[in-house]
Formats: structure tokens, sequence, C-alpha cells
């Protein structure tokens, strides 16, 4: 209750403050919020490289990092923080931009209502989807009538979804509850980098570099889905100790935990030879190249991984639990690419036996990536900003 009436008094001031930024003119400005940033990047460097002669804003509520060139060609902003006078002038930037692209839900579009000719675009930030979120997740039934509400409305502000197959047009006709006529087959952007052999392979190396243990070795990553729960108590279900010990020397395992346990978990010594833990070093995505192997739970990666078109090995030790509390878009076992193992054991004989389907990855990876590429920025900035189909 005491969230809900927060909530509403801070949607209540941005409201007001929206409404008289809208007495400015519009801009030939785009404004981007991100939350998780690669997406953005992707279509920023694009809008740079066919010389969009309009403004950019990024307003950052997660720490996305810049390299110093980017700083110099964007005003960025610190958003939905306590930084007061950054919160101002990120609503007078929404209020005043032509473009608007946004990464993640965000409560604020329940409350404003943007200038006729404003385009709100949905990045989201994955490629696919194996949990529910939006209008189908579970924990909608939980919620107050206002804060379905309110999600409902935010979801009506997106003007454009941006989609990379038929698959995930089709899940988010439930999830945000779109027509037809929003979604754009452009492409993910961030799934560029994975079909750019040259960038990949400057990736690796410095990977590689960082990491000398990792030549002519066999790596595993292993990246599994952050939970509630974590924050109070992580634990690593995977028994690595067990895996050095079947696996032996030709093998290393990478591992990437997410942000929110960091400092959480420390590994053992006496496995620093063949475990490396990569977690806040590395994207995931740039991970990728390097590994020869993924293990992972209910997270976006394989979606991504599979352009690659390299095995995965699922492990959903808590599946039901999970499936209660988030629920799944399809059955989980029969909707991976790859085998499901629910013990470290599994993972080990099915890593020493092999048992990978590799036309059953191939056959993910083009569901799931129809009009992912290789130039799905491209096509996103021709067609929202250059009016090319």
């Amino acid at each position: 209750m005491a969230r809900e009436c927060i909530i509403t008094i801070y949607l209540f001031v941005f409201k007001i403050l929206f409404n008289i930024f809208k007495l400015f003119p519009l801009k030939n400005k785009t404004t981007f919020v991100v939350s998780f940033g690669d997406n953005s990047l992707y279509v920023y460097k694009e809008l740079r490289k066919k010389e969009y002669s309009g403004d950019i804003v990024f307003l950052n509520s997660k720490g996305v990092k810049f390299k110093g060139s980017d700083k110099e060609n964007v005003k960025i902003y610190h958003f939905e923080t306590y930084h007061v006078f950054d919160t101002f002038f990120s609503i007078y930037h929404l209020a005043t931009s032509k473009h608007i692209l946004i990464d993640n839900y965000y409560g604020f579009l329940s409350t404003v209502k943007f200038k006729e000719g404003v385009v709100c675009t949905q990045l989201w930030h994955a490629a696919g989807a194996i949990k529910k979120f939006g209008l189908l997740d579970p924990s909608s039934e939980t919620r107050s009538k206002r804060a379905n509400k309110r999600f409902l409305k935010v979801y009506n502000q997106f003007d454009k979804i941006v989609v990379g197959s038929d698959q995930l047009a089709q899940i988010y006709y439930e999830a945000f509850a779109a027509s037809k006529e929003r979604i754009l087959k452009t492409g993910i952007p961030r799934t560029d980098l994975l079909y750019d052999q040259a960038k990949g392979e400057k990736k690796m190396n410095k990977i590689m570099k960082k990491f000398p243990a990792l030549e002519n070795k066999k790596i595993i990553l292993y990246a599994p889905t952050y939970r509630e729960s974590d924050l109070h108590s992580f634990e690593l279900h995977l028994d690595i100790s067990l895996m050095v010990e079947h696996l032996g020397e030709e093998y290393v395992l990478l591992l990437k935990l997410h942000p929110a346990v960091k400092g959480q978990y420390t590994l053992p010594e006496h496995l620093s030879d063949s475990v490396i833990d990569c977690s806040g070093l590395f994207k995931v995505n740039d991970l990728l190249f390097v590994s020869d192997y993924l293990i992972t739970d209910y997270s976006s990666i394989p979606f991504e991984y599979a352009i690659l078109e390299k095995p995965m090995i699922f492990f959903p030790y808590d599946i039901e639990s999970y499936e209660k509390e988030r629920g799944f878009w399809q059955d989980y076992t029969e909707f991976v690419p790859g085998p499901v193992a629910f013990h470290t054991q599994e993972i080990i004989d099915i890593l020493l036996n092999q048992s990978f389907d590799y036309e059953e990855i191939r056959k993910f990876k083009e569901e799931w990536n129809e009009y992912s590429q290789g130039k799905s920025s491209e096509n996103l900035v021709n067609t929202l900003f250059f009016n090319e189909d």
C-alpha cells in the first residue's frame, strides 16, 4: 500500500512537469530511456553512422556505460534516481523529443500523453522469452487494480514494438496487448554483434588475453537466471567441484552471475585453475563468442546463443516452484533447444557423451531470429528515421 502511494505521488509530479514542458515545441531529437543498454547503443551507433542530424539524449536508469567518444555526442542524465536536477531535465527531454526509444517497462508512460507526431518505440531487452511477463505475468493476480490498470496504460503507449521473429511477435500480442500494426519486424539490434566475425574475434582475443588459462580448453559458460530469493541468500546450485573432478583439465568453466548477487559468492581457491568467475567483467554476449557450451535455465540468452549454433544444456533445478511463480510460454522441456538436466552429474554425462542435437539448435535459431540477420540496427534506423522499408 505504501509503495502504491509513493508511485502515485511520483507519477502525479511527473505528469505536472511533463505537461508544463509540453508547452515547448518538439525538437528534432531522439531520447533513449535505458535499463539494459545494448539494443539502445546499437541503434545509437547506427544513427551516428547514418549521420542523423538530430540531438540524442540518454536517460540512464541502470548505469549503462559509454565510451569516451560516445559521451561527446550525447547528453546523458540519471533517470528515476535521487538526482533531482537530472530527473527534471529528463522529463523536459521526454516532452520535447520526436522519438522515444525504451528497453523496459517504465511507469511514467502511464501518466503522460505525447504530442502528435511523437513515436515511442519499445526495443525491449531480449530476443525471445521462456518465462511469462507483461499482462500474463502470474504476479499480476496479486497486484492491485490500480497497478494493473497502470501496466496496461504503459503497454498502450508503445507505438512500435521491435521483434526478431513472428514467434516473439506472438508473445507481444499477449504480453503487451499489441496489435499487428504496432509490430516492427526489423530484427533485434543487439544480435548484430553475433553476425560480425571481426568484432567477435576481437572480443574473443580480449577475453583470452584477460584469462590465458582458456587457451586450448573446452569452455563452458554457466549463466543462471536471477531470482528474487538470490538477494537474501544466494546459492550456486551447480556442483562445480564435481564438474572439475569428472571433466578434468580439458574443460574450463566460466561463471556469469547476475550483478545483484555480486559479493555473495566466493569461488573456492582450489578450483581457481578450472573455474573463472567472469561476473561483472564482461558482457554476456561477449562471453558467447569464447564459450563452446552454454548452461542456463530460464534466461533469454539461448535465443541469441543459437545464432552461433553452439550446444546448450538447460539446468532448471527449481522448475516446479519457478513455473508456479513466473510461468512459461510453452512446455519447458519440449521448448528448449538442448538436453534438460536437474542434477550436476547429468550435465557431466551430457558433456562427456556429447548428447546434443545440432539440427534442433539450427531450427530454434531460424524460428527465433527470423528477422535478426546481422542488419537489425540498420533496418530499424532506416524504418524509423529515414522512412526506408
